[in-house]
């Protein structure tokens, strides 16, 4: 019979596991599924934006003047596409659908990472390499979607009225930055963890 922590314990895990395969089915639909049917299926948007950096230098085309005044809009504004083609609608989902497959390939592996928990066998050296990948994952999603957001943004507006005052400029987003930095320290001490259990059992 089992006792109340083993029994809690094996209730936190499958309670671990299954959020995090509600996370990635969740991500998997909203993410990845509607956005693909958004350009290539029958859920395709007559017209869709894109928040974009607006040039505070540049004027906007068709400003509003009245005498000595001037409007003219900076900082943050809302790209509209129209009746976007196939290609525009790929280039509009490209940096979020890659995040969201790199989220679910972390999930799918943190998964995989949850399921050593049911015997309690935590620090096994495939477990450090996974937490590994999942850093270098997290990682490429605080640098890849950020930059294929200012490729494709200025791919959408090459040639157009508006080429000359939209500027995106390149930012990492630094929260997942810090978290592939604490991730790897988590491998870390996985790591760590796997080499102190393999000397305890060469002394057994």
């Amino acid at each position: 019979m089992l006792d109340a922590s083993t029994w809690w314990s094996r209730v936190n895990n499958h309670v671990l596991e299954s959020a995090l395969g509600l996370a990635l089915l969740l991500v998997g639909l909203f993410k990845v599924l509607l956005p693909v049917l958004g350009v290539v299926g029958p859920l395709a948007l007559a017209s869709t934006t894109r928040t974009v950096g607006i040039d505070a230098d540049v004027p906007l085309p068709d400003t509003t003047a009245s005498g000595a005044v001037t409007l003219r809009a900076a900082g943050r504004a809302e790209l509209v596409f129209h009746s976007p083609g196939f290609g525009d609608r790929l280039l509009l989902i490209l940096p979020g659908l890659v995040g969201a497959v790199l989220l679910l390939v972390i999930l799918d592996v943190l998964i995989r990472l949850a399921r050593t928990f049911h015997a309690g066998d935590f620090f096994v050296p495939r477990n450090a390499r996974r937490l590994l990948v999942v850093s270098g994952l997290v990682f490429l999603i605080g640098t890849l979607p950020p930059a294929l957001d200012v490729l494709t943004t200025h791919l959408l507006v090459d040639g157009t009225p508006v080429g000359q005052v939209v500027h995106t400029p390149y930012s990492l987003d630094m929260v997942a930055v810090f978290g592939a930095l604490l991730t790897a320290a988590a491998a870390a001490a996985f790591r760590q963890g796997a080499r102190l259990r393999e000397d305890v059992e060469g002394l057994v």
